[in-house]
C-alpha cells in the first residue's frame, strides 16, 4: 500500500509539473496580452512599454500584396495613434510558447471584430528580466 501511495504521488507530482507555467512563460504570456490590450484601446504610451526598440512588423505577401514589407516600431506607434490601426476588441489566444534563453517565439491567435490574423512573435527578456516583442509576422485569415 505504501508502494502504491508513492508511485501515486510521482505520477500527481510530474502530471501538475507539466501543466505548470515556468515564470518566463507567465511573462511572455502577460505581455503578449498586455500588447494586445493597449493595442485595442489605442493607448500609444502603455502600447510602448511593450515594444523593443527594435520592434518591427514583417508582412508576407499580406493581403494580395507579392512582397515582403518591414514596419517599423515608430511607424507601428503612428498607426496605432491616429488610430489606422487597434481599436478593436481582440481575443488573444497563444497557441504555442517556444523559449530559447532569453529568447521566445510565440504563435498567438488574434480575433477581434475587424480581422483575424494569427502571429509569430519573437520576444527578448532585457537586462531587467522583462519580456518585450521585438518582431510579429502575421497572417491574416
Amino acid at each position: 500500500m505504501k508502494k502504491l501511495t508513492v508511485v501515486i504521488a510521482i505520477v500527481l507530482f510530474s502530471v501538475l509539473k507539466s501543466y505548470a507555467q515556468s515564470p518566463d512563460k507567465l511573462g511572455i504570456t502577460k505581455t503578449i496580452h498586455a500588447f494586445a490590450k493597449a493595442g485595442d484601446t489605442n493607448d500609444v504610451t502603455e502600447l510602448a512599454k511593450y515594444l523593443d526598440d527594435n520592434y518591427r512588423i514583417v508582412s508576407n505577401r499580406l493581403f494580395g500584396s507579392t512582397e515582403v514589407s518591414v514596419m517599423p516600431k515608430h511607424i507601428y506607434l503612428e498607426k496605432i495613434k491616429s488610430k489606422e490601426y487597434g481599436g478593436d476588441n481582440r481575443t488573444v489566444t497563444i497557441e504555442e510558447i517556444a523559449l530559447n534563453g532569453n529568447t521566445a517565439s510565440a504563435k498567438v491567435v488574434f480575433k477581434g471584430t475587424k480581422l483575424m490574423f494569427t502571429s509569430l512573435i519573437i520576444l527578448i527578456k532585457n537586462e531587467e528580466g522583462i519580456w518585450k516583442l521585438v518582431s510579429e509576422t502575421p497572417m491574416v485569415g
